[in-house]
């Protein structure tokens, strides 16, 4: 596609029209602000606050992720070795992500990085010898990469209690267990992020942000222009609006919105909602006692957004510890969505994918309705697998958000359900959308880096582009996970710059 030229004026029409107000919306449109800064822009969002949905803090998002801890982003080989590509990737994706917020930092364009970045430990813990080998395993394949130096293995349960002095009370001392620490872990409230960069966005020309307006149609005029119908939820009004590109970041809503874009790429994709539930701490006396993130193994059959985990986060400038997610199933895709949404998904050009995904996962399908079917204390037995002390009154059932994990067809034809995040826009480039989900929030920067490439490649060809893109993201291009020295300096300039020297220890509520 071939965007208007850069311009303050005030076009009649916006240039881009960004449907959702969550994080990747918010990442993509200041990146485009800040790589040409005459472009208009108008974002639409359902409900009345940005964030709202997958990228608050309560919902799904909040753990900054870097593959220190999620297992499955390790797995083993049939021969016993152990994969480690994506977790290197993912490693690098995330520290593009602090680049790029450093720059905001730096240029006073977001608050102080402790309003939405802290340092904690990132944690896996197993028990049982076979686990406890896979462990150490994992460590090992790790640790040959310098993006994970640093990261610390030991299976003596005496320093165990030093770490994870709750994980390891009241535990048999029989019981082999072990454990991996990286310090240089991060928890962000994607949140406090979010609606930060979409108030630095309106103060700029050019930028108008509608919140509870939703999109009902989107379809091409004979000029190849997108024409987005847009109704006031408040008043019942409707507009079209109409514009040479559309990003649809509307979380588990972007499917639908796909669907009724009707370009060839978008056929054949599907998604599967799950939801989520965590238990939440109320007593500040456990809370103050845990202060890491402490990643576990899924269950046989479990969807890797259902990794349990016991897990600190900072949330609205208070310390709190959640446990979970335990999944479920709905037909909603969005946790404000319609019961309607997976049935009004299927079309013929998906029906049979999510067909075939269906049949491929069926212990998955097991796996959620056992999930669904939990009772408190089958919640509680889950819970004591990581905190062994841990009594029902400390804590409370709080509703996560949904996920919906993309169906789409496989080389032979059939579906295959993915649990990563795809981007899909059209040949010319004019309208993208993001589908899936982990590790989604914390990657958002590389997964827009790849929007830009797909959507504006004349412009990224272009010196000036390419400049201010170094400037922002000074790794751009090259590749953190084959250059230590260029990754130790990277680190070395936004752990500073984020004061992500040490770690913090907010009092609890």
């Amino acid at each position: 596609m071939t965007p208007p030229a850069d311009t303050t004026a005030a076009a009649p029409l916006p240039d881009v029209v960004l449907i959702g107000a969550g994080i990747m919306s918010a990442t993509l449109g200041v990146l485009l602000k800040q790589l040409q800064p005459g472009l208009t822009i108008e974002i639409f969002e359902r409900l009345d606050s940005a964030a709202a949905e997958s990228s608050d803090a309560w919902n799904n998002a909040g753990t900054g992720h870097s593959a220190f801890c999620e297992l499955n982003y390790t797995p083993e080989r049939p021969d016993g070795s152990i994969e480690t590509d994506k977790a290197v990737k993912i490693a690098e994706q995330f520290e593009v992500s602090k680049q790029f917020w450093s720059f905001l930092v730096e240029q006073q364009l977001l608050p102080p990085a402790p309003e939405f970045i802290q340092r904690i430990p990132h944690m896996s813990f197993v028990w049982g010898a076979e686990n406890v080998e896979f462990l150490r395993r994992r460590h090992a394949a790790l640790t040959r990469c310098h993006l994970f130096r640093g990261m610390e293995y030991s299976d003596d349960p005496a320093l165990l209690r030093q770490w994870i002095p709750l994980v390891m009370e009241g535990r048999d001392p029989q019981e082999k267990v072990a454990a991996t620490r990286m310090d240089l872990g991060t928890d962000v409230n994607f949140g406090a992020l979010t609606r930060a960069m979409f108030r630095q966005l309106q103060q700029l020309p050019g930028i108008t942000l509608h919140f509870h307006h939703e999109v009902s149609k989107l379809r091409r005029d004979e000029h190849g222009h997108w024409l987005v119908k847009v109704r006031d939820l408040s008043t019942g009004e409707k507009r079209r609006v109409r514009t040479p590109f559309v990003f649809i970041g509307a979380g588990g809503g972007s499917l639908p919105l796909l669907e009724k874009a009707d370009i060839p790429e978008g056929h054949g994709f599907g998604g599967f909602p799950v939801s989520g539930q965590w238990l939440k701490c109320t007593n500040p006396a456990v809370i103050a006692r845990h202060q890491a993130k402490v990643y576990g193994k899924a269950s046989v059959g479990a969807p890797p957004m259902s990794v349990p985990h016991l897990d600190t986060r900072m949330i609205e400038g208070r310390r709190e510890l959640l446990f979970g997610p335990y999944a479920g199933f709905t037909t909603k895709f969005l946790k404000n969505g319609s019961f309607f949404d997976l049935p009004a998904s299927i079309q013929a050009n998906n029906i049979g994918p999510m067909i075939s995904a269906g049949l491929h996962n069926l212990s998955l399908t097991k796996y959620l309705i056992d999930q669904v079917r939990q009772s408190p204390e089958d919640r509680l037995a889950a819970l004591r697998e990581y905190l062994p002390a841990a009594e029902m009154p400390d804590w409370e059932l709080e509703v996560a958000g949904q996920r919906v994990q993309v169906i789409k067809k496989g080389e032979d034809g059939g579906g295959v359900l993915e649990f990563g995040t795809e981007v899909v826009s059209a040949a010319d480039g004019s309208i993208a959308a993001l589908l899936g989900a982990s590790p989604g929030a914390s990657t958002a920067v590389a997964i827009m880096l790849d929007l830009l490439r797909r959507c504006f490649p004349r412009q990224l060809a272009t010196a000036a582009w390419q400049a201010k893109l170094r400037q922002l993201i000074p790794s751009y291009g090259l590749p953190l996970g084959q250059d230590a020295g260029l990754a130790a300096d990277v680190r070395a300039r936004t752990t500073a710059v984020l004061q992500l020297q040490t770690s913090q220890t907010t009092p609890a509520r």
